[in-house]
C-alpha cells in the first residue's frame, strides 16, 4: 500500500512537472514577448527604475578614458535578457518563416518541416555568430598565433564587441541546457546535457579568470561545424539528395580538422605554451603587475575573481591550468564518441546508401498517421460513449497519470497543430533510425 502510495505521488509529481514543460513550450512566443514588453515598459515609465533596467539593455563597465568593457555581475542581466530573446525569437522564426518556407520548398511531412525549420535556424544562428567570432579573430593580435592567446595575463578590459559577443554566446548555450530539460528526453540526453554543460561552464570560466581571447578561438573552431552540418541537413530535407552527400562530406573534413586538429593544437598550447607565457604567480586585475610567485592552490576564487573582488589580485597555479586541460580535454572525449558515429554513417555513403537512412522519412509518415488515426479513434469511441450512456464520466484526479508530450509546433495547414519542437536544437523524432537520430543531434 505504502509502495503504491508513493508511486502515485511520483507520478503525480512528474505529471505536473510534464504538462508545465509542455505549457512552457507551447507558449514560448508568448511568455517571451510578455517579459520583454514588460522590462521595456518599466525602463521607458520609471525613470528612477532606469539605473536597474538599464543593464540589461546595455553592455555594462564601461572604461570612457579607454572605451572599453570589464567584467562584472550586471553582466548577467544582459545574459538572462537573451535567454529570452533566443527563446521567443526561435519559435516565431521557426513557426511563422522556416515552417511556411520548408512548405513552399516542396516539404510535405509536418515532422520533416519542423525538423527542416530547426536545422535551419541552427544554420542562421551561426551564419552570424561564426561570421561575427571570425571577424574579431582576424583583428585581433592572436590570429594565427596561438601564443599570443596567453599574452599579458590578466587581459582585463576587451571590446564592446568582443564582450556582447561573448555574453550572447554564453545565453545561447544556457538556453540550450534549459530547452534540453523541458522537451522530451532522448537517447543521448546524456551527452548533450553533460556537453552543454562543460561548453557552459568553459565559457564562464574562460570569460571570468581574463582569457577570453582562447575562448573567441574556441568558439570559431567549434561553431564552423555546425555551421556546415545545418546545410547539409537543409538539403535533405529539400529532396536534394546528391548535394546532401557531397556536404556531408564537407561536414566530415571539416568536423576533423576543426575538431580534432585545430583544438588539440590549442590544448597543446595550453600545456607548452602557458607556462612561459603565464608564469605561476599573483597578479593585480587592475595593473597587470606580477606580486608575487606563489599562486597558491585556490581554483574558483580566482576564476571567479571578476564577481568576487573586481579590484583585487588574480593568481595562476597548476590547479587552474590543468581544470581548464581537463575540461577541454572532457569536451573533445564526447566529440571523438561522436566522430566514431560519424564515420559509420560516411561508410553508408561510400558504400551506395547515402547519407541517411531510406526508411526515415516512411517512419516518420507512419508515426504520424500512427498518431492521428490514434487521436481519432479515442474521439470516435468518446463520443460514442457518451451518445450510449447519454454522460460523461467524471475521473478523480489521482487515476489520472499524464504523458509527456512533445510541444505542439504552429501550423498553417488547415489550422491545426501538429506534435513538433519549438526547442533550441535540433531533436529528431522517435520514429527515425539510429543515424537519423545522430544525424539530427550532431554538433
Amino acid at each position: 500500500m505504502q509502495r503504491n502510495r508513493s508511486r502515485q505521488g511520483k507520478q503525480k509529481e512528474e505529471s505536473l512537472m510534464s504538462t508545465m514543460c509542455a505549457w512552457i513550450v507551447e507558449h514560448q512566443i508568448g511568455l517571451s514577448v510578455n517579459l520583454l514588453l514588460l522590462l521595456t515598459l518599466t525602463h521607458v515609465s520609471f525613470p528612477r527604475a532606469r539605473w536597474r533596467t538599464r543593464k540589461f539593455f546595455e553592455l555594462s563597465y564601461h572604461d570612457t578614458s579607454s572605451g572599453l568593457y570589464i567584467q562584472g555581475w550586471d553582466d548577467f542581466c544582459l545574459v538572462s535578457l537573451w535567454i529570452v530573446v533566443f527563446t521567443g525569437l526561435r519559435a516565431a522564426v521557426m513557426d511563422y518563416a522556416l515552417i511556411p518556407f520548408a512548405r513552399w520548398g516542396g516539404i510535405e511531412k509536418k515532422k520533416a518541416r519542423v525538423r527542416f525549420a530547426e536545422q535551419a535556424w541552427l544554420f542562421l544562428y551561426y551564419v552570424v555568430f561564426w561570421s561575427l567570432g571570425m571577424y574579431i579573430l582576424y583583428n585581433s593580435g592572436y590570429w594565427l598565433n596561438l601564443r599570443q592567446m596567453w599574452a599579458n595575463f590578466p587581459t582585463r578590459s576587451m571590446s564592446g564587441v568582443l564582450k556582447w559577443y561573448y555574453l550572447v554566446q554564453f545565453a545561447f548555450w544556457l538556453q540550450q541546457i534549459l530547452v534540453v530539460h523541458i522537451e522530451e528526453r532522448r537517447k543521448d540526453h546524456t551527452q548533450m546535457f553533460t556537453h552543454h554543460i562543460i561548453t557552459c561552464a568553459l565559457i564562464l570560466a574562460s570569460y571570468g579568470y581574463y582569457q577570453t581571447k582562447v575562448g573567441n578561438v574556441i568558439l570559431c573552431v567549434m561553431d564552423v561545424v555546425d555551421l556546415v552540418f545545418p546545410a547539409a541537413k537543409m538539403l535533405k530535407y529539400l529532396g536534394y539528395q546528391a548535394a546532401c552527400d557531397v556536404a556531408f562530406g564537407i561536414f566530415i573534413v571539416t568536423w576533423f580538422t576543426a575538431r580534432h586538429v585545430f583544438y588539440l593544437m590549442i590544448c597543446w598550447s595550453l600545456y607548452t605554451d602557458v607556462g612561459e607565457m603565464m608564469p605561476y604567480g599573483c597578479y593585480s586585475s587592475v595593473t597587470g603587475e606580477k606580486l608575487s610567485s606563489d599562486g597558491g592552490n585556490e581554483i574558483a576564487k580566482h576564476v571567479l575573481q571578476p564577481f568576487l573582488d573586481p579590484e583585487g589580485t588574480v593568481c595562476f597555479n597548476p590547479q587552474i591550468r590543468y581544470s581548464f586541460l581537463g575540461l577541454l580535454l572532457a569536451l573533445q572525449i564526447l566529440t571523438l564518441i561522436w566522430f566514431g558515429m560519424i564515420m559509420r554513417v560516411a561508410y553508408n555513403v561510400l558504400s551506395g546508401k547515402g547519407a541517411d537512412d531510406s526508411r526515415s522519412d516512411d517512419e516518420c509518415a507512419e508515426g504520424d498517421a500512427a498518431d492521428e488515426d490514434s487521436i481519432d479513434q479515442l474521439r470516435f469511441d468518446k463520443e460514442a460513449d457518451v451518445r450510449m450512456h447519454g454522460y460523461e464520466e467524471e475521473v478523480d484526479v489521482d487515476q489520472l497519470t499524464l504523458a509527456r508530450k512533445t510541444s505542439p509546433v504552429r501550423q498553417f495547414s488547415k489550422g491545426r497543430k501538429s506534435g513538433g519542437r519549438a526547442s533550441g536544437i535540433s531533436i529528431p523524432g522517435h520514429g527515425y533510425s539510429d543515424r537519423k537520430e545522430l544525424l539530427g543531434r550532431i554538433g
